[in-house]
């Protein structure tokens, strides 16, 4: 069986559709609306800086023309007149943003920004001295000594900033334009092998020229840094530092070499702590996509047989002999539907429920399913399971094990495909995205979607709620690959709040901090530093509501292992179908806790 592979070119350098890329060029390169949006007050700063940055070019090629008697704004024209006052403005906005800016970088100095280059104070020094001695220009005389005295100031400057910026982070104001119009599309999109001798980023000569570009734009400003689960819990793993390691190392050995790329500038160790959760990518406001670069590293270690890992050799042993990747025999989930009297898909359903291996084999995963497939009888929405399923290869895929992805993957789409198989739904969003993206490349095209979705169309099905029965609060958390992968936040919401008090969590939504299972680590060994999952559901246990409220049963088994060590009486957990379920008659009580036993 060979590896899924694709074209190199579909990723590197591509500028269609180019509707979409020219709409996102607009709203985050000449709106910045991803700097303002995700850090508002740094980033209207920083927004002000670049627009002004924009609004001198004109500025600035009318100064050098003068020094040839070639100007072409002139104070007495009307346009002119107009623009240098124009720009007057924008040099005050500009001077007051870069000194914010300069004091925040230097003088508050963020945990996240890590390191701070000086030559990053020095040219926020330079670009202050052009504001300033533009303004002072426009006041003096040319003609006499200090008015000179400020215009050779304000050419040195000038002369100085500019051929700084091919050698500094500042590169970024040439590049990150580029960077944002040909990123890859579709959020943390793994790209396709290319031929029989990709194994990944294994050397430089698998370095693209987007992934040079992405690492070359790099700002330094720390936002994956500050949202990286990794990072933020004692780990080695610094988003920032992997896209630096890869400028490093382009800038020591060049492109297109047989040096390999784990070694001086990037870790292994660092590599493999990702969960894979898109945080990084997601704060990007340069466009660089972290994800395509760590998983490839991954795969270049893995691929190639150098990564040795006994858990990751246990889960991918488990995917090849038994089809899961917890290691249960097949026969275990058969057990399990013929006991609940599950359905078989026979093409006369409307809907496929793919139980995956969590709603297979895992106690709590099973309840999971179970009471979805109560609602679903109860709105009157036909499904039926799978007589066999494998995982999706979703942990080999995120850890970088393509053959074993392949194998899985191959094996499931033929058999769904046999079935007649069109609509599916399943309670994993790790299943919807595999399903709905990453087996594509082998030609999969089946119209799937998360329980959540299809639960919050039924609202209207299901019994209303008891006004005069008290609302337990539930404090929902968002999981990753539902929200940032998905763009799916209010579905959930709208199913907990048909019966239940919903409370928000600092971090939630798109800056909702990971349970710690994705990429695989859920299979993997002890982490270093503070448990992820124990981070997590700290913050939700913090909120003092009655219920954590759950829609994804990774997310559910890893604040089940981390709630019983964090404190003595835990909030129940419940998946959002197990709420739904609890307001149908005869139902279990909407606030069941789950045994954090198991």
């Amino acid at each position: 069986m060979s590896i899924i592979r694709g074209s190199r070119e579909t990723t590197d350098f591509a500028v269609a559709p180019v509707w979409p890329r020219l709409r996102r060029f607009l709203w985050e390169v000449m709106l910045q609306g991803k700097v303002i949006e995700q850090r508002p007050l740094p980033g209207l700063a920083h927004a002000f800086v670049y627009w002004g940055f924009l609004a001198f070019a004109l500025v600035t090629l009318n100064h050098f023309a003068l020094a040839f008697g070639a100007r072409f704004l002139w104070e007495d024209s009307p346009f002119g007149s107009f623009y240098l006052g124009f720009v007057a403005v924008w040099a005050v906005v500009v001077a007051i943003s870069i000194g914010g800016l300069f004091v925040r970088r230097f003088v508050v100095r963020p945990k996240w920004l890590g390191k701070v280059a000086p030559e990053s104070g020095f040219i926020a020094f330079l670009i202050f001295t052009l504001m300033v001695t533009y303004l002072a220009g426009l006041w003096l005389d040319d003609e006499t000594l200090l008015g000179q005295g400020v215009w050779w100031l304000h050419t040195l400057s000038l002369l100085i900033f500019l051929p700084l910026i091919p050698h500094t982070k500042h590169l970024h104001l040439v590049l990150s334009p580029a960077t944002v119009f040909l990123k890859r599309d579709g959020f943390s999109r793994i790209p396709p092998l290319s031929g029989d001798e990709d194994f990944g980023l294994d050397t430089g000569k698998d370095l693209t020229r987007l992934d040079a570009l992405q690492a070359f734009s790099c700002v330094e400003c720390g936002r994956c840094t500050e949202h990286c689960p990794a990072a933020n819990t004692g780990k080695l793993l610094n988003p920032k530092e992997i896209i630096l390691g890869v400028r490093d190392y382009l800038n020591e050995f060049g492109a297109a070499n047989e040096a390999p790329l784990i070694g001086k500038h990037l870790s292994e160790t660092a590599a493999f702590q990702c969960t894979t959760c898109g945080a990084c990518e997601f704060q990007c406001p340069v466009g660089i996509q972290h994800l395509p670069t760590i998983i490839g590293l991954r795969r270049g270690a893995v691929n190639t047989g150098k990564w040795e890992d006994d858990y990751g050799t246990k889960l991918f042993r488990n995917l090849e002999r038994n089809g899961n990747a917890m290691g249960f025999a097949p026969s275990e989930r058969q057990k399990f539907i013929e006991k609940n009297a599950l359905p078989f898909f026979d093409g006369t359903q409307e809907y496929c429920l793919w139980l995956g291996c969590m709603g297979s084999y895992d106690p709590q995963g099973r309840e999971i399913v179970l009471s979805l497939a109560r609602v679903l009888r109860h709105a009157g929405v036909t499904f039926g399971v799978m007589r066999k399923e494998k995982c999706t290869g979703d942990p080999a895929r995120r850890l970088g094990n393509d053959l074993a992805f392949t194998q899985v993957a191959e094996t499931n789409i033929e058999a769904l495909q046999a079935a007649k198989v069109q609509k599916m739904v399943s309670i994993c969003p790790h299943c919807v995205r595999t399903i709905g993206t990453d087996w594509r490349e082998a030609g999969a095209t089946f119209e799937i979607e998360h329980h959540s979705e299809l639960l919050a169309r039924l609202q209207d099905k299901l019994p209303s709620a008891d006004a005069a029965t008290p609302r337990e609060s539930v404090v929902y958390h968002d999981p990753c690959y539902l929200g940032r992968y998905r763009d799916t936040y209010e579905e959930p919401r709208a199913v907990i709040s048909r019966t239940a008090g919903l409370v928000e969590v600092a971090r939630s939504r798109e800056r909702s901090f990971c349970c710690g299972a994705g990429g695989g680590q859920m299979f993997l060994g002890e982490e270093t530093g503070t448990r992820v999952n124990a981070e997590r559901a700290g913050e939700l246990v913090a909120t003092g509501a009655q219920v954590i409220g759950t829609a994804c049963p990774f997310c559910q088994t890893m604040f089940r292992d981390a709630l019983g060590a964090i404190t003595q009486a835990p909030p129940k957990l419940l998946d959002i179908a197990q709420i739904a379920a609890a307001s149908l008659p005869a139902g279990p009580s909407p606030t069941e806790q789950i045994p954090a036993g198991g």
